[in-house]
């Protein structure tokens, strides 16, 4: 039997999700970062869910150890191999991405697919600055990776019938719900999204409600399983603004505004979760 590998370029909260749920699926998966640390950490973290999920009895210690096993930590990209897929997922910054791609389209196997996870960076911009843009897509995971269905399937301009496919396919085997969408900015979850963080950010502002009453009445007058700010702490009060700023900038019009409190909460690094500290504490 052949074996199959990715890697992932990028060890972050979606790096590592990403690797996490390749690994479990059989694959063997080489993990990049920039920041050694960063990779340390991912290993930790997956090792920490793998154990949950034992504890939870979803996952046999077994199938853990087999998992933790396939995921191959790299500290120099040049070092990753040739694969059939490679999916960059580093932070949403066209140029830091652009550089990564360039640098790891080599790796890439004849007839293999070079993929962004980008939220909100145009596929047709990133796929122009590498060799082989009808083999370039979006591959849009969402957080938390392991737990989350759905894989946004993004089509830029030059991506090929066949890279859909093949990419679809992908995403099934590894139990994902691949849905396909054009390349426009926010593409489709995040330019429904975050209109309606933003406008919940307005409300606060302007003292509608406290962030609990807000959360709390979507989540049981709209049926959402989590309000929009708590939502927003979860993805990155930073994302959320950059995306929002996407949206204004190339859709042009003032329903996209990022409001001014998510812009003084990122300035003061109020970014959620990951810093302990958004709308809401997680000490």
């Amino acid at each position: 039997m052949t074996t199959k590998s990715m890697a992932v370029i990028g060890a972050g909260t979606m790096g590592r999700g990403i690797a996490q749920v390749f690994a479990q699926s059989g694959y063997e998966v080489y993990m990049h970062d920039t920041v050694p640390a960063a990779i340390e950490s991912a290993t930790k973290t997956i090792g920490k869910l793998l154990n949950r999920a034992v504890e939870k009895e979803r996952i046999t210690a077994d199938e853990a150890a087999a998992t933790q096993k396939r995921i191959h930590a790299v500290p120099t990209l040049s070092d990753i191999g040739r694969h059939s897929l490679i999916v960059e997922a580093v932070i949403e910054n066209p140029e830091i991405k652009i550089g990564l791609l360039q640098a790891a389209q080599p790796m890439v196997t004849d007839g293999g697919i070079l993929a962004s996870n980008t939220s909100s960076i145009s596929i047709t911009q990133l796929a122009a600055a590498v060799e082989r843009p009808d083999r370039f897509i979006g591959m849009h995971f969402f957080n938390p990776v392991p737990v989350m269905k759905l894989v946004e399937v993004v089509r830029g301009l030059q991506t090929s019938d066949e890279t859909v496919k093949q990419t679809i396919e992908i995403a099934e085997e590894v139990g994902k719900t691949p849905v396909e969408c054009n390349d426009h900015p926010g593409f489709i979850s995040n330019r429904v999204l975050m209109p309606m963080i933003n406008e919940a950010v307005f409300a606060l502002q302007e003292g509608v409600a406290e962030a609990e009453a807000i959360d709390e009445i979507m989540k049981l007058g709209m049926n959402h399983p989590m309000g929009p700010l708590a939502l927003a702490d979860l993805i990155g009060l930073d994302v959320c603004l950059f995306i929002l700023e996407v949206l204004h900038r190339d859709l042009g019009e003032d329903r996209y505004r990022p409001c001014p409190l998510l812009r003084k909460m990122v300035m003061a690094k109020r970014l959620g979760r990951k810093s302990k500290h958004g709308f809401y504490r997680y000490d």
